[in-house]
């Protein structure tokens, strides 16, 4: 089990998060919610052994991950929300660096490459440099690339940007795979529909606290709200949808004097 405590993180005199506390279970996918500045950045750089904490911890089966970083990284699958990838190789060499990174046998990764290349519908252009690829290819790349090892604990930071409504299909269904092997998985995004189907808890963030800890089920029940959409914007004070429509319109139209 990946257990968080009391984490809380500054940046100089401004605090990133304060007193987070949460545990990821094997076999499930936990939810990370939270608008733009909530914490949510600062959190899953801490998970990913990226960042330090100031305070606080985070254990996994009794153990703090930066007492042995790098063996905590070996079991450590990242897919991250910018996809930094070395365009100038083609997506065969850019998984065989990782996968050799990883210490993956080449005979081994040379079957793990084409079986992913040909699921992910990328065979067809393994001649391609990345550079070439759209976005959703990269993004694709990097999933490959963050599974390619058959990581124990997989972090996944908006995982589905660029993907069309197929392949998304087909992650949800391998996250929640992934998760059914007893593996610990962190799914962070933005996209709430995604969260509810695929998450089996959810941590929602505001101002670098919890504001909501909670299978969605249990979150929906006790605020008495029919979705996860509607959840978030309860715990996170979210300014109404309506007043925000009519607050960017009137700033469309201010001053204008334009005539057709």
């Amino acid at each position: 089990m990946l257990t968080i405590e009391h984490l809380t993180k500054w940046y100089g005199a401004l605090p990133g998060i304060q007193e987070v506390s949460f545990e990821v279970r094997p076999g499930e996918v936990l939810g990370l919610l939270g608008p733009n500045g909530s914490g949510k950045s600062t959190t899953v750089k801490i998970l990913t052994g990226l960042m330090r904490p100031t305070s606080g911890a985070v254990r996994l089966d009794g153990r703090d991950i930066f007492d042995a970083l790098q063996a905590y990284k070996a079991i450590l699958g990242y897919v991250p929300e910018e996809p930094h990838l070395y365009s100038h190789l083609t997506g065969p060499e850019y998984l065989r660096l990782v996968g050799g990174l990883r210490g993956i046998s080449r005979p081994a990764l040379d079957e793990k490459i084409d079986r992913f290349l040909q699921r992910l519908g990328i065979y067809d252009d393994r001649y391609q440099a990345i550079s070439a690829y759209s976005k959703g290819m990269k993004q694709k790349m990097l999933i490959a690339a963050a599974v390619l090892h058959n990581p124990h604990i997989i972090v996944l930071d908006e995982p589905f940007s660029g993907l069309d409504v197929s392949a998304a299909r087909v992650l949800k269904a391998f996250v929640r795979a992934l998760a059914s092997e007893g593996k610990l998985v962190v799914f962070s995004s933005h996209v709430l529909e995604v969260v509810e189907q695929v998450c089996t808890r959810v941590v929602i963030l505001k101002s670098g606290r919890i504001a909501g800890h909670d299978s969605v089920a249990n979150l929906r029940t006790m605020l008495q709200l029919p979705s996860l959409d509607a959840v978030f914007a309860a715990l996170t004070a979210e300014e109404d949808v309506e007043s925000r429509l009519h607050g960017l319109l009137d700033a469309v139209h201010a001053g204008s004097a334009v005539s057709i």
